[in-house]
């Protein structure tokens, strides 16, 4: 589509901070191999709560949000009986079309993929999904006082489905070339994506999706182990602004690229840096006891939650990590605050011995 018309032109001369990100996210990717090979138990367990996460991230920034975490989790596992209400309803979607895409072979790349994805993502409502927009749309802002602006104004429905069909097929075209980086060309391809918006409702959520299914495709693993939609929902602010800046003047073939792929490199690199922390903790030799007590001590935030410190250390049960919180809190180096789930967790500081001057 658009963006792809001359790539030379629009990303030929590529910042240099955008280069040296994109420098670690290569050399993260030449270590997923020999993680896959030795460290397949960790794989597992980061591969099950990145799925957790994006599900139920990438549902949130749209605001569906099952507030009940154990009814959440019950729902992406597929066993919650009947889905109570909308949220519930569409949070078992996006699982579906989630799914789809790390499950089965997606291939080819065409129109009909993103139709069936959205369809998915409707599937267990009462909504008729996998159908392109048939008005025209807007994207806009909605402020607390009612007004609303406009954020950009995306293809018309008349010309969604071939600008849609070109636009996958340049950009199959790019990635085949070989000429830029493919993980621009991914981060492009999406952009172009939602400034199409092909549906009256949901085009956030399947571009969220298939920017998974083509980073894999280009070999790129990270979002598999480590979720891409909770790094946008923590960053949401950042997400939407730098989508805005790049969207302006694209109509007219003058958009500026950068700040989106800014953003959209980053976030991945990111990934990278997060999976490989996570990797050579489990590849330490420490013990789980010994590895629970050097986080706490020397890398958790000075007041954190037992989630926090499992979400640091995937592998290691609750109970391990309550049995070192104990130990720490005998010897005065930690202290609960609070019960139950909601329980927090202060560091100690250390008292430092002082001497009179001579």
């Amino acid at each position: 589509m658009r963006s792809f018309a001359d790539l030379d032109r629009l990303i030929g001369q590529v910042p240099s901070h955008v280069v040296m990100r994109l420098r670690d996210i290569d050399t993260g990717r030449g270590s997923e191999a020999l993680y896959r090979h030795q460290l397949p138990a960790l794989l597992t367990e980061l591969a099950s709560r990145a799925r957790v996460q994006s599900i139920t991230a990438s549902s949130a920034i749209e605001g569906v949000v099952v507030p009940d975490l154990r009814r959440a989790q019950r729902i992406i596992d597929g066993d919650a009986g009947v889905l109570r209400n909308r949220s519930e309803q569409e949070l078992a979607g996006y699982r579906k079309t989630l799914d789809y895409l790390f499950q089965e072979d997606w291939h080819p790349l065409n129109v009909g993929l993103i139709l069936h994805l959205h369809r998915l993502l409707w599937s267990e409502t009462a909504l008729d999904g996998g159908r392109l927009k048939i008005d025209d749309n807007l994207v806009v802002d909605r402020s607390p006082d009612g007004s609303v602006t406009v954020r950009f104004v995306p293809v018309p429905a008349a010309k969604t489905e071939s600008c849609l069909a070109d636009l996958l097929e340049r950009y199959q075209a790019a990635q085949t070339a070989s000429r830029h980086h493919p993980i621009l060309l991914v981060g492009l391809a999406i952009l172009d994506l939602l400034v199409i918006h092909p549906f009256a409702d949901g085009n956030g959520r399947v571009a969220r999706a298939l920017t998974n299914a083509l980073l894999i495709d280009a070999g790129y693993e990270v979002c598999r182990w480590v979720s891409l939609e909770q790094s946008i929902a923590d960053t949401a602010d950042e997400y939407y602004d730098t989508l805005l800046r790049s969207t302006a003047d694209w109509h007219e073939g003058e958009a500026d690229p950068w700040p989106w792929l800014s953003y959209f490199v980053v976030t991945l690199a990111s990934a990278y840096d997060t999976f490989a922390r996570k990797a050579a903790a489990d590849r330490s030799g420490s013990t789980k006891q010994d590895r629970v007590r050097t986080h706490v001590l020397k890398h958790a935030a000075p007041v954190f939650k037992l989630a926090d410190v499992r979400e640091a250390l995937p592998g290691i049960s609750d109970q391990t990590i309550r049995l070192v919180l104990d130990e720490l809190k005998t010897d005065k180096l930690v202290m609960p605050e609070g019960t139950g789930r909601a329980a927090r967790w202060r560091r100690i500081p250390p008292i430092r011995s002082s001497s009179s001057p001579a």
